[in-house]
Parts: structure tokens; C-alpha cells; sequence
């Protein structure tokens, strides 16, 4: 599954950097992340790092982009070939 950012998202820019998709971006109001690119980390981390790095744990799982681990690691195969 892919994850997203809660409206309780206090724009502290900790997440962004660490995502290695690059899927984290400055919304309009606070920080989204793009579906597409998100792999939760699949192939580069055993962890989600902008979960860990999030000081108010407004990461949560995206219920709408459910994707199994064997999904998430080939679009993670996608996204670096």
C-alpha cells in the first residue's frame, strides 16, 4: 500500500528529504505523497522512512492504493530500472 499525510501534517519538511522515491511533495496546505512513487520503502528500507522521521505520526497507510509487498517491490523494480 502506498501511504499518505493526515491534515494533522505540521509541515516540518522531515519526511521529504528521506523519501528515496522522491514521491514526497509540498501540497497546497500541507505535504502529500504521490501513489505512484510511494513503495513505503520496499527496496531500499526494511522501514518506512518518513514514518520514522514523522515527529507527529500523521504517516498513515493509504486504505484507497492497497498494494500487496510482491506489487510494491515490482514497482520499486519499475521505478529504478
Amino acid at each position: 500500500m502506498a501511504l499518505y499525510i493526515t491534515d494533522e501534517c505540521i509541515n516540518c519538511d522531515v519526511c521529504e528529504p528521506e523519501c528515496p522515491n522522491e514521491a514526497i511533495s509540498q501540497g497546497d496546505e500541507i505535504y502529500e505523497i504521490n501513489p505512484d512513487l510511494c513503495t513505503e520503502c520496499v527496496g531500499h528500507f526494511e522501514t518506512s522512512q518518513c514514518v520514522e522521521v514523522c515527529p507527529v505520526d500523521c504517516i498513515l497507510v493509504d486504505p484507497n492504493h492497497t498494494e500487496s509487498a510482491e506489487q510494491l517491490q515490482e514497482k520499486f523494480e519499475r521505478l529504478t530500472a
